[in-house]
């Protein structure tokens, strides 16, 4: 079956878009260059332990959409899952993100809940209109102790630059609690697949209408043989970085085995400064239904992403959006191309709101195809 539209990518946006586009009866063909599908979600068994490892880092499914957790849940079974992170901090163990038993062990405190609102009220620092920075965000919300503690040393090494000049919306995606709730999310739908994120892209990817391309690249030289392309890679590699590459920054894994149980907890944060890696994560406590002997951990760092590095977290500063504008502009006076997902859009998006823009995008396509109007470059726009 000749393909008709191409996707590029066989992450979550690629597999849902071509999934939609080949149950109308379009022919798809998905490229991806990788040696198998899922993308940064790709998870693998350990040959010698058994765990599931989530290769490019853990991945934890939440959301509040009710179809996107209906669509996951038709392509594999998933099991409950409540995301608990601890922190390593000056000698001593905490919760995260930061709430009622985080204050109280922190200050040695017995606060109730109103008692710890007017505590960190006062500590917090006054200031008028939207805050300028993430350091900014963190001084008027939990005040000086628990920023330079819990945030300062941590965001510094994650972002390598200093708080003050990050925006204040990195910051706004944290809760700050006044009861014992250590849950990281609040979403009503969370868990992880028991057969982890690459079987079920695999199984989305399974139709005859869609013809599965790995370890095979695409140029944009090659969009001419198809009648639509959807690009779920970096937003500038379109345009061959012509105009300067976008920024990110990237991972590196130290990966390491043992035997029983390395940490106790699936994540555990390093924020002090003299610590070079991030977080340590342990991979089997990812999957708590399942027992074994030995484990596989990860200690993380983050840098500069480079040009054959893995991209992870746009920058999105100052230089990153005005280069953003002009890459959003081109891409909108080009036809039949659309540009999805993470690294299609430049922005930060979790599984479930890249799972939402892609069924969105593939219906827009579909809806544009019915009614002869153009296909937009942004089913969601980037700035």
């Amino acid at each position: 079956m000749q393909a008709e539209i191409a996707i590029v990518g066989a992450g979550f946006s690629g597999a849902v878009i071509a999934r939609e586009l080949a149950e109308a009866g379009i022919a798809c063909a998905v490229f991806d260059q990788r040696p198998h599908v899922a993308g940064n979600c790709h998870t693998e068994r350990c040959p010698d332990t058994g765990v599931m490892v989530h290769v490019y880092g853990p991945h934890i499914f939440h959301t509040g959409d009710a179809e996107v957790w209906a669509l996951v849940n038709a392509y594999g079974r998933f099991r409950p899952y409540r995301h608990q992170v601890r922190a390593t901090v000056r000698g001593a163990v905490y919760s995260m993100p930061v709430n009622l038993h985080t204050i109280n062990q922190f200050f040695g405190r017995t606060l109730r809940p109103d008692e710890a609102r007017a505590f960190i009220a006062a500590r917090a620092h006054a200031g008028e209109g939207a805050a300028a920075s993430f350091e900014d965000q963190a001084l008027r919300m939990i005040g000086p102790e628990l920023y330079e503690a819990f945030f300062r040393g941590y965001t510094r090494k994650q972002w390598g630059l200093e708080p003050a000049a990050l925006p204040a919306a990195i910051l706004r995606r944290l809760p700050l609690r006044f009861d014992y709730n250590d849950n990281y999310f609040a979403h009503p739908h969370q868990g992880i697949p028991e057969d982890g994120y690459t079987a079920i892209v695999e199984r989305i990817l399974d139709h005859p209408r869609i013809d599965l391309r790995l370890d095979t690249g695409f140029a944009p030289a090659q969009a001419g043989a198809f009648a639509h392309v959807f690009w779920s890679g970096p937003l500038d590699a379109w345009f061959g970085h012509d105009a300067g590459r976008l920024g990110y920054r990237t991972l590196d894994f130290e990966r390491f085995t043992a035997r029983g149980d390395w940490q106790g907890c699936a994540v555990m944060n390093y924020p002090d400064p003299d610590v070079p890696y991030t977080r340590i994560t342990e991979h089997k406590h990812f999957a708590p239904w399942e027992d074994h002997a030995a484990t596989v951990c990860y200690r993380e760092r983050s840098r500069d992403c480079g040009p054959d590095d893995i991209p992870y977290y746009p920058i999105r500063l100052v230089d990153e959006k005005a280069m953003l504008a002009q890459y959003a502009e081109r891409a909108r006076a080009l036809s039949g191309v659309s540009f999805v997902g993470r690294l299609g859009t430049y922005r930060y998006l979790d599984m479930d709101v890249t799972i939402r823009e892609a069924l969105d995008t593939a219906r827009l396509f579909l809806r544009s195809r019915r009614d002869g109007t153009p296909m937009p470059a942004f089913a969601v726009a980037p700035v």
